[in-house]
């Protein structure tokens, strides 16, 4: 890990510049769960890998005391996110009074492309300690079924994207071997949902289930984070993030549990770095998620059922105990490579975990089928010279994943649902000012 040299500029602009142009695109990517692969154009290249690695300012939004080690720079970028969903019913309604039958056939998301931007900056304020500046986000729960899925209105879906402003402060200490970094977060979230009128019957407050427009709340959190340089060639890192308290959606305190509450759950990540005599560098990382927290996500939808249909319930959508999507928590192992020298630095990745959603539980995740895997990954940058520049590149495929499960609200056997998705993600990304 090198020491990158510092020069001045006026960073405020750039800072406030970087929140305007998130703040006004936020719709986002849904890959580990909903949780983005990497964060800033060079670790999505690595396939997210870099708890003990600083790449670039967004460094902070995967282990804050990464910008320990960088000097005063800026990292933006724009990504070109491409998920393709699609859901397939088998078997046509059993007609069976109290049972609730899908139409069977293909049916593809209309919501295929989105830009999504980002933007970090670090300024140092000793040799040994900095801030910085991260914005980004996440997303995912993003669909529009061109049908009337559930029989309510068209489209069908919902939308979720979540935006993070984090400022970080980093400090080396033990002969600046050793740094630890803490950010509290800021959180915007904003969310939609179509179509779901069929189950009013089912909600605590059918005034406040679908068709509300947007809705929107803020919430707040913290990362910490401490990276270790153990030898001049291996390195580790820790990153933990608390769960985000984030305000209820009112406008849907019908459909999610605790009365519109939607947290963000918490994870850790532990990783390590081993650079070689060539200069190369190996990154490996273990990321635990933690959706268990958020009722409004794990809640199963057996809570909605009555016995007979197998269930624990019925308990009504929007109560403490309401249905959620039924999501478990996820491990995700990263590993990334990078390699090369001035002008070209090159960068390959992949990641592997298990989806979240059970096959109980396709019904619901209908409107939110997170189901991805693995993801490969590629990137490199090129250094530009005169003025510290630099241009970096990352692409990301998650190949198709589908899961199945039977309509547990029709008689046993009549219908299999089955979600499937792959994603494609392209990302630019501009450093200057080092």
């Amino acid at each position: 890990m090198k020491h990158l040299r510092t020069t001045s500029s006026g960073g405020l602009v750039v800072a406030i510049l970087g929140l305007t142009l998130i703040v006004s695109s936020i719709p986002l990517s849904a890959t580990n769960g909903y949780l983005i692969h990497g964060i800033g154009t060079r670790a999505k290249a690595m396939a997210g890998a870099g708890v003990a690695l600083p790449l670039d300012a967004l460094s902070a939004g995967t282990n804050p005391a990464a910008i320990a080690w960088l000097g005063k720079r800026y990292d933006a970028g724009l990504g070109l996110f491409n998920p393709n969903r699609e859901y397939t019913i088998t078997g046509n309604p059993s007609g069976f009074p109290g049972t609730f039958g899908l139409a069977p056939g293909n049916v593809e998301s209309d919501a295929t492309l989105f830009f999504v931007p980002n933007f970090g900056g670090v300024w140092k304020l000793s040799g040994h300690s900095a801030w910085g500046l991260a914005l980004y986000g996440q997303g995912g729960m993003n669909t529009e079924w061109p049908t009337r899925t559930f029989g309510g209105s068209q489209p069908t879906g919902v939308d979720l994207s979540q935006l993070f402003i984090v400022p970080t402060y980093a400090t080396k200490f033990g002969n600046e071997h050793h740094a630890i970094g803490i950010s509290p977060i800021i959180a915007f979230q904003t969310f939609e949902a179509t179509g779901l009128q069929a189950f009013a019957g089912f909600s605590s407050d059918p005034a406040n289930l679908t068709n509300k427009g947007h809705d929107t709340s803020t919430g707040f959190g913290a990362k910490i984070g401490y990276l270790g340089q153990l030898t001049d060639n291996f390195s580790i890192g820790l990153a933990y993030q608390t769960e985000i308290s984030m305000e209820e959606l009112g406008d849907y305190a019908g459909l999610f549990a605790e009365q519109g509450g939607f947290d963000i759950p918490s994870n850790y990540v532990a990783g390590i770095a081993y650079k070689f005599g060539t200069g190369a560098v190996f990154a490996l990382d273990y990321q635990e998620i933690f959706y268990t927290d958020v009722a409004s996500v794990s809640n199963p939808f057996s809570s909605l059922l009555p016995p007979s249909f197998g269930g624990t319930g019925p308990v009504p959508l929007g109560a403490a105990n309401g249905a959620g999507f039924g999501w478990q928590d996820m491990s995700v192992i990263k590993a990334g490579f990078e390699w090369g020298g001035a002008p070209w630095t090159w960068r390959l990745g992949f990641s592997t975990g298990d989806q979240p959603i059970p096959p109980s539980e396709v019904l619901f995740n209908i409107l939110a089928p997170g189901v991805m895997e693995e993801h490969f990954t590629i990137g490199f940058t090129r250094e530009l010279g005169s003025g510290n520049r630099a241009f970096s590149f990352s692409l990301m495929h998650a190949p198709s994943v589908s899961v199945s499960g039977a309509n547990r609200l029709e008689a046993p056997g009549a219908q299999t649902i089955t979600l499937e998705m792959d994603q494609w993600d392209l990302e630019i990304g501009y450093t200057w000012g080092i």
